[in-house]
């Protein structure tokens, strides 16, 4: 997964800012890069099950624009889902919930395709110091894209 994080980010840098220093007070939080480390639970696109090599650690990317991108891996290709991070709104048990528009592909280092969908993203704050899940559904014309990832309970690493 650090591959998948390293590429995602790479790719991103013209777009990307960090904010040095600051600890992020909220999920997915300013620009750049985190990994939460945990268990994937699920990863499904369309008929196809990835879920036996699913990673054990998940990306998140923010843009500038505040677009974010929850980067699942398995098997050396990356699925991410991505909406407006700025739509971002309360859901039940604590937890928030963000509209997803694409779905994003990529093998190796480089993001190659994109899919327009319509899904959600419903996540915890990873950093309450307990496990929370991510859970991302998503459906194009015809395909249906699900990843969920529960964290080991421990804050998000910035990269």
């Amino acid at each position: 997964m650090r591959l998948a994080t390293l590429a995602a980010a790479s790719l991103l840098a013209a777009t990307l800012t960090t904010t040095a220093g600051a600890a992020p007070q909220n999920f997915p939080g300013a620009p750049g890069a985190l990994t939460l480390a945990g268990k994937c639970a699920k990863l499904v696109v369309g008929k196809v099950d990835a879920t036996k090599g699913c990673e054990g650690e998940l990306a998140s990317v923010t843009l500038v624009n505040g677009q974010v991108t929850f980067i699942f891996t398995s098997g050396g290709k990356m699925l991410g889902f991505q909406g407006d991070g700025t739509a971002i709104k309360p859901a039940s048990n604590g937890n928030a919930r963000m509209p997803l528009n694409l779905v994003v592909t990529g093998v190796g280092q480089k993001m190659t395709g994109q899919v327009k969908v319509a899904g959600t993203c419903t996540m915890g704050n990873p950093y309450g110091g307990k496990p929370v899940a991510i859970e991302c559904t998503a459906e194009s014309k015809d395909t249906a894209f699900t990843g969920n990832f529960r964290t080991n309970g421990k804050a998000p690493k910035q990269k």
